[in-house]
C-alpha cells in the first residue's frame, strides 16, 4: 500500500486492447486525481511504458493480443520493476483472480467499471484521498435521438460488451464444470450469409459438431445465438460432471442442451445488462447432432442480408473441450445498437 499521492503527479498507465475500454476507464477515474495517463493496447506497449515511468500504477486487461495480461504479469516480476498492477477484466472467475493475485496483481476489478467502486478501491489501496468531487455518470436509457447518433466504433465496441458477457458466461461454465476456462478475444465482424457460411466450412474435414439456436430480442435489437459444440468433446464433458456409464445420443442432447442454455443465455443477459435493454429470449432449437458444421445454419439467418456477427471460442484447461458460441444480430439492429454505444462509451 502507498501513501495517498494527491500533491504529487502519479503516472498511470492504461491497458486494454479495446480503445472502448480504455476511455470508460479514463472517463471513470476521479475527477481531482493528480495523475499523467499513458495509453497501451497491448502488454508489449505497456512494458514499454512502464520501463520508463518509475513508481508507475498499471491498470490492465487479461484477454489482449501480443502479449496478455498474464504475460505482462509475469514480464514485471520477471523484470523486478517498481509497478503496481490492478487487473481491470470481464473474466471474473474466481480461478482468474486468484492467478492474478498470486502473480502480484495488487487488486481485481470486474469490467465495466463503476466509478463509485473505482474511486473507493484506489481510496483504500491509498493511492486517491476523495475530496468529495462528484464523477460524471452517463446513464444508458438517456439514448440520443435517432438521426443524431455520435460515430462509434461498432465493432470494437461491440468486441469489448461482448467480452464481458463472455466472463460471465465463462464464470458460470466454470463452476458447473470445476474447471478454469480459457477466454479468447472475441472477433466481431460484419458478414452476409454466405460468407458466414464459408466461414463455418473452414473446419478440420471429416469433423461433426452438435448445436442449438435461441433467438433473442428487445429494443430494436435481434439476433440469434447459435451454440456450437465439437462431437469429440462430449466425452470429457461427461468425466468433468463424474456422468456414470456410456454416454448416449440422449445424454449427449442433455448436455448440449444443458451447456447451450448456460452460455447463450449468459451472454444475451450479459449484454442486455449493459446496454440496458431487456431481451426475450425464444426456446432453444437443436438445428442438428453430429452434422457437418455447414448445416448449422437457422434459415432464418440465410435470408439476412448482412449479418453483425461475434464469434467466441472456449476451451476449457486441460481438457480437449471446445464450445463455440455465434452471436449473430440482425442488420436492422445495427443502429439501435450504435445509439446505445454511443451512450456507453462516450
Amino acid at each position: 500500500m502507498t501513501d495517498p499521492l494527491q500533491s504529487e503527479i502519479l503516472p498511470v498507465v492504461v491497458c486494454d486492447d479495446s480503445s472502448m475500454a480504455r476511455k470508460q476507464l479514463q472517463r471513470s477515474l476521479p475527477q481531482d486525481w493528480n495523475v499523467d495517463i499513458s495509453l497501451a493496447t497491448n502488454g508489449l506497449e505497456a512494458m514499454e511504458l512502464i520501463r520508463s515511468r518509475a513508481n508507475c500504477l498499471l491498470f490492465l486487461d487479461l484477454n489482449m493480443p501480443h502479449m496478455d495480461g498474464y504475460q505482462t504479469l509475469e514480464r514485471i516480476s520477471a523484470e523486478g520493476l517498481a509497478t503496481q498492477v490492478i487487473v481491470v477484466s470481464g473474466d471474473i472467475q474466481p480461478e482468474a483472480h486468484a492467478r492474478v493475485t498470486e502473480m502480484g496483481a495488487l487488486a481485481f476489478i470486474e469490467k465495466p467499471v463503476m466509478a463509485d467502486n473505482l474511486a473507493e478501491l484506489l481510496e483504500d489501496l491509498g493511492f486517491y484521498q476523495n475530496i468529495g468531487l462528484a464523477t460524471p455518470n452517463t446513464e444508458a436509457s438517456d439514448l440520443p435521438a435517432l438521426g443524431n447518433t455520435p460515430t462509434v466504433d461498432l465493432l470494437d465496441s461491440l468486441q469489448e460488451v461482448a467480452n464481458v458477457a463472455m466472463g460471465r458466461s465463462a464464470d458460470l461454465l466454470a463452476r458447473l464444470l470445476n474447471a478454469f476456462i480459457q477466454l479468447p478475444i472475441p472477433k466481431v465482424n460484419l458478414l452476409n450469409s454466405a460468407d458466414l457460411k464459408m466461414a463455418l466450412t473452414m473446419t478440420e474435414a471429416g469433423a461433426t459438431y452438435s448445436a442449438v439456436c435461441q433467438g433473442f430480442i428487445g429494443s430494436g435489437v435481434a439476433g440469434e445465438a447459435l451454440v456450437i459444440f465439437d462431437d469429440t468433446s462430449f466425452a470429457d464433458v461427461a468425466h468433468l460432471l463424474a456422468w456414470e456409464g456410456e454416454i448416449s445420443e440422449a445424454d449427449e442432447l442433455e448436455l448440449l442442451m444443458d451447456m447451450a442454455s448456460l452460455l447463450a443465455g449468459a451472454c444475451i443477459n450479459g449484454i442486455g445488462d449493459q446496454l440496458d435493454i431487456s431481451f426475450s429470449q425464444g426456446h432453444p432449437m437443436v438445428l442438428g447432432q453430429h452434422v457437418a458444421i455447414g448445416d448449422l445454419v437457422s434459415e432464418s439467418v440465410h435470408q439476412w442480408n448482412e449479418i453483425l456477427a461475434v464469434e467466441i471460442t472456449y476451451h476449457i484447461e486441460n481438457h480437449d473441450i471446445n464450445c463455440d458460441l455465434l452471436l449473430l444480430f440482425t442488420e436492422d439492429s445495427i443502429e439501435a445498437l450504435k445509439q446505445r454505444f454511443a451512450v456507453l462509451f462516450s
